[in-house]
């Protein structure tokens, strides 16, 4: 019997990862106020 939960990374990364963040404002933001890391 199979489990319900089947991680698979590459969707995880393209919904919640650090290009998806990109896309959205606060990277930008941060880019902008110049701060040396983005993202942990």
């Amino acid at each position: 019997m199979k489990r319900t939960f089947q991680p698979n990374n590459r969707k995880k990364n393209k919904k919640h990862g650090f290009f998806a963040r990109m896309k959205t404002s606060i990277i930008k933001r941060r880019r902008k106020k110049g701060r040396k890391v983005l993202s942990h």
